[in-house]
Order: C-alpha cells, then structure tokens, then sequence
C-alpha cells in the first residue's frame, strides 16, 4: 500500500508574500512544516507540488536539504499540478496537505489516513464539516479519485482548488461519486487559526512556537491558545477559506 503525501508550496502570495519562508527562532515555517509531516508513520513518500514561479528556488533548496522530492507546475490549475505530482509515483492513496499550515499535526494525519484507509472511503477528510482550528486540514483520498476530479472537473473554482470535485461529489455531502468520511475532533475548535495567510496569522504562529516550540501535539497549542485569550485573539476576525470563497464568487466554465 503506497501512502503520497503531497503538500502545495508557492513562492507567490497576495496577502503575506512569500508567507511560508518567514522564518522564526531561525527555521522557514516551510522546514517547520515538512518536518512535522515527515514524522507521521503511515506516508510511504512526501512530495511538494510547487510552481516555475522565480521565487520556487527557495522552496525546492528546502525540499533538497530534507531529502523531500518536488513538482514544478502550473500556477493556477492546481488541480493539475496536484495531479502530476502525484502521476509519476503511482499511489495507492494520496494525502493533501498545504504548506500554509506550519504545524500540522502528524498523528492527525495518521488518523485520517487509517479512517479512510480501515474504512475502505475514497475521500475521507477533517474539512469536510471542519471541527478542528484551521491549519491542521488533512484530506486523504484514492488516487482513482484525484484522477476522476481531474478528468472530468470543469469549473475554474474546481481546477483552483484541488478537491471541490471530490467533495461536492462525496457520500458525506450527499453526492454518489465517491464514499467519503468526515474525522472530528474530540471537542469542536474550529474557531481557532494556526494558518497563514495574513500578518496576523503569523504572529499567532510566532507566538505559539516561541512559547512552546515546534513539536508539540495539536492539542498542547489548543492548549496554549486558551490559556493566552490575547493570543487566540490575534486573528480570530479573519474568514476561514476565504481564498475558496473568492474562487466561487468568480466562477465559471473552463473545460
């Protein structure tokens, strides 16, 4: 059983340029990232799907410093990129991950891939109906899956977006296509934020590995946040998938 991990990784950002290789105590949160990723025991390989974009430089020499393969590929159909990422290696399972999530939780990326994995699902995700904060997103899927969404997705907002296909198709929202699952937490904290998008996203993050470092477990920064209300406040007034909402909100036919 072939486990692919696969993590989208760009230099450009509208927002926060270049948010991912912001550095704290000395470490890209992108060195942060992948590191937690490679901790997690079920993932047969990691892969970073990035771009040509100039600035792609600094991403892949973090890659070739873990050992962590990469793709360049397209800029705006990351569906495709995604896709070709994954092509070469032939997985049985794929798991997407987004580099804008620094800390990444890795036995959450164990869980969800034993719950698809045991539970014979095609998608089985914690974004689905999210319950855990926004920054430890994990949706694992059969490579069959990827290559229908692939094939036959036709909206820009589903070539944008790597899985809307997938999860406007999926049992769980209910769609016929694909048997889905939705992992919750143990206690609803979907409020909370450990992305990065803006400037205030990375203060918070800032603030939760100067405080308590890099490897600790979802629940010990959960844990921090509400211990610290001025903290957890930092960025709490900002949408969750606003990008997603945008791409909606310009939609249209492409294929």
């Amino acid at each position: 059983m072939k486990v692919l991990a696969i993590t989208q990784a760009r230099y450009g950002s509208t927002r926060l340029p270049a948010k991912i290789l912001k550095e704290v105590g000395g470490m890209p949160l992108l060195e942060i990232h992948l590191r937690r990723i490679l901790q997690a025991k079920n993932i047969s390989g990691l892969k970073v799907a990035t771009t040509p974009e100039e600035g792609a430089v600094f991403i892949t020499a973090i890659a070739d410093k873990l050992g962590v393969a990469y793709h360049k590929g397209s800029v705006d159909d990351v569906l495709d990129r995604f896709y070709q990422t994954a092509l070469p290696e032939k997985p049985d399972y794929v798991v997407r991950l987004t580099s804008d999530c620094p800390l990444i939780d890795p036995e959450i990326i164990d869980q969800v891939i034993d719950v698809c994995i045991d539970g014979g699902y095609d998608y089985a995700s914690n974004t689905l109906i999210p319950t855990y904060p926004d920054g430890m997103d994990t949706e694992v899927f059969k490579f069959s899956a990827l290559e229908r969404a692939w094939k036959e997705a036709r909206l820009q907002s589903e070539h944008e977006h790597v899985t809307p296909y997938i999860k406007k198709n999926s049992s769980v929202m209910g769609g016929t296509l694909f048997k889905s699952f939705n992992v919750t937490a143990p206690s609803d904290r979907s409020e909370l934020r450990m992305t990065i998008d803006e400037p205030r996203d990375f203060e918070l993050i800032k603030a939760l590995i100067e405080n308590i470092g890099i490897d600790k477990h979802c629940a010990d920064y959960i844990s921090y946040l509400d211990a610290n209300p001025s903290v957890k406040d930092i960025n709490s007034s900002i949408m969750r998938n606003e990008g997603y909402a945008k791409s909606l909100a310009n939609d249209r036919v492409i294929k």
